[in-house]
């Protein structure tokens, strides 16, 4: 899609942030209603991120008007609202490329422009990185200012509330807008998102006061200090109070789609001292009804015509990763009472829509809050209930450390279902789930599985149910194998693999959904092939045996080479001196970038023809 700057005559004169400062005030809303068609007709033609960018556009446009940008640093937390910032900063020509190999990157990237002050693509991060750019300006004596974009599904992490508790005690000229669309990607649960919506300002004080009488009558002393903080805890939840007792100045609620009072407002804001917090309310997908009708259908999209009501239906194919999840995680909560199934906010990622409907009860979303999820599994755990926890392997990054300490050093029986492993595709770098096998291995109780089709998935998922201790598996985004999916579930034996077939001299020994790579590589070289399945524990007795007539182990898998799978193997064979070569083949020690899974497989050599050029090359 080239750019016509006959049917965008006002955003034609804009390739960077400075032009657009030299636009008449009376310029903002016309050229506002052409980014928000521009970003609409480009974005259904190229695919990718559009409701949230649809509801950012004023809001970009008045923050590049009153803005020195890129002097004055803007950070935009998560990256799906910053369409309409790329456009804005010289790339609307390049637009159709966006999540494409070799094309613009998915989200803020440092590497791509000036204008992105910090690359993002997980939620929370921006309030920290802002503060961090004011206070490095403060010290170096520079007059540029800073303003974190963070939406309010993005507030309901711990580390959002980490940097505003650490930004009000100190000196620091920051503004943060919260872009407060009552969504994250999903709905938005949680407490605090009612509180933005101030559903809590009725029955909260009522709740609270009604309650408490009752169970402070009798006790004179007791009730009468509960009456005198009647006054305080309204005052809590009145819009603001919360953000003033961290320190900051408040000012809003106001209508994000106002470019006129947004740019007024910023200009008033944008000297004052100290941490500045405003609200700013706006719609998920504004301006394009089927948008603002489905914000959530709308997040991501494929190609499709924006004449039409509706996105193209994809045409039938053999069931996702995900969506065998959905099913098992139904057919288990059926007849087991102790299931339990939490997620960090992706029930449409993840494949958990049927169940939250249909098992309310046993469904916990705990919004974007990664460490909370573990350690609430843990919680159950103990009490004996059977906690799962879908999550995607970038997103269990963030929580390490509750993995380690609250789960396997416990030894509790909790079972994640990691989603999104390996190359994830267009989202690239910052969602790839890279290292999962990695930092899983190194931790003691684990048991890592990784199925190679979509029937072996539900098989591990049940046996690792009915183990105790931690389990993973580990699985990636879309489908693989042409197994039909059984109904009927299977325990595997714990930590045995399945030849899939026996030849000489070469075994391939392949972990995950990369077998299907490995079968013609096979048939090429005589070579046997491995279904490993266990990443840990491994099937050491097989291969011991494969050592003794096979001359070289070439280890595949998904995840980074360094640690892995293939790490695994390489401590067998050197340990236990085994009489036989090892190659390991991964994901090289590298970010890798966006593009579709078959593309970035065939750029790390990863594909049929990358796998057998290796070994012969080896």
């Amino acid at each position: 899609m080239t750019f016509d700057s006959s049917k965008y005559p006002l955003l034609s004169l804009i390739d960077k942030p400075e032009q657009l400062r030299q636009l008449p005030h009376d310029k903002l809303v016309p050229l506002s209603d052409e980014l928000r068609e521009y970003l609409l007709n480009s974005v259904s033609q190229s695919s990718g991120h559009l409701a949230s960018g649809l509801g950012t556009v004023e809001l970009t446009v008045a923050l590049h008007y009153v803005y020195n940008t890129p002097v004055d640093r803007l950070i935009w937390d998560v990256g799906h609202q910053a369409y309409p910032h790329k456009i804005l900063t010289g790339r609307k020509d390049k637009m159709h490329t966006i999540r494409q190999k070799d094309g613009l990157h998915p989200f803020p990237y440092r590497g791509e422009s000036e204008y992105d002050t910090f690359s993002v693509g997980h939620s929370s991060t921006s309030i920290s990185a802002a503060l961090g750019m004011s206070l490095a300006a403060k010290k170096e004596g520079k007059d540029r200012k800073v303003v974190a974009v963070i939406g309010d599904g993005a507030m309901t992490a711990g580390m959002a509330f980490e940097a505003m508790n650490h930004a009000g005690n100190l000196d620091s000229d920051m503004l943060v807008i919260l872009n407060d669309n009552e969504m994250s990607i999903s709905e938005p649960v949680g407490a605090l998102n009612n509180y933005f919506a101030r559903i809590l300002s009725g029955s909260f004080y009522s709740n609270i006061r009604e309650g408490s009488k009752k169970i402070l009558s009798g006790v004179p002393p007791v009730k009468e200090l509960a009456s005198r903080m009647e006054e305080h805890i309204k005052g809590m939840v009145i819009p603001g109070t919360f953000f003033e007792e961290l320190g900051f100045n408040y000012i809003g609620p106001i209508d994000g789609h106002d470019v006129t009072m947004l740019t007024d407002t910023l200009r008033n804001m944008r000297n004052l001292k100290g941490p500045q917090l405003l609200h700013v309310r706006t719609k998920k997908g504004k301006g394009y009804k089927p948008a603002e009708a489905d914000p959530i259908g709308y997040h991501g999209v494929p190609k499709f015509d924006p004449s039409t009501t509706s996105l193209p239906k994809s045409q039938p194919s053999a069931p996702t990763f995900s969506q065998v999840f959905g099913d098992w995680l139904c057919d288990m909560a059926a007849t087991d009472d102790k299931l339990v199934a939490i997620t960090p906010a992706m029930r449409e990622g993840s494949g958990m829509v049927r169940f939250s409907k249909e098992f309310p009860d046993k469904y916990f979303d705990v919004a974007i809050a990664e460490q909370h999820a573990v350690t609430l599994a843990a919680g159950f755990a103990c009490e004996g209930l059977k906690p799962i926890v879908a999550i995607y392997s970038s997103f269990l990054q963030r929580a390490y450390d509750q993995l380690i300490h609250d789960v396997a050093l416990q030894n509790l029986s909790v079972l994640f279902a990691i989603d999104r492993a390996g190359i994830v595709g267009a989202d690239g770098e910052t969602h790839h789930g890279a290292y999962d096998l990695s930092f899983m291995r190194c931790i003691p109780n684990m048991i890592i599985m990784a199925p190679s089709n979509t029937n072996e998935c539900r098989q591990m998922l049940y046996t690792g149910y009915h183990l105790d201790g931690p389990v993973a598996v580990r699985y990636p985004r879309g489908t693989a194998g042409d197994m039909k999916v059984a109904s009927q579930m299977t325990k595997l034996a714990l930590g045995k693999a399945n030849t899939i077939k026996t030849g000489k001299k070469i075994a391939i020994l392949s972990f995950g959904t990369l077998l299907d790579n490995a079968k013609s590589v096979a048939d090429e070289l005589n070579a046997t092939l491995v279904d490993m399945r266990f990443i840990k524990p491994l099937d050491t007795c097989l291969l011991t045996a494969l050592s003794e007539d096979h001359e070289l182990f070439v280890t595949l898998e998904d995840n980074a080479i360094m640690g892995g799978a293939g790490s695994a193997v390489n401590e067998y064979v050197q340990t236990n001196k085994l009489d036989v070569k090892t190659l390991n083949l991964g994901i090289p020690d590298e970010f890798i970038k966006h593009g579709t899974q078959q593309e970035m497989n065939k750029v790390m050599g990863l594909d049929s023809q990358g796998i057998l050029a290796s070994i012969k090359n080896w």
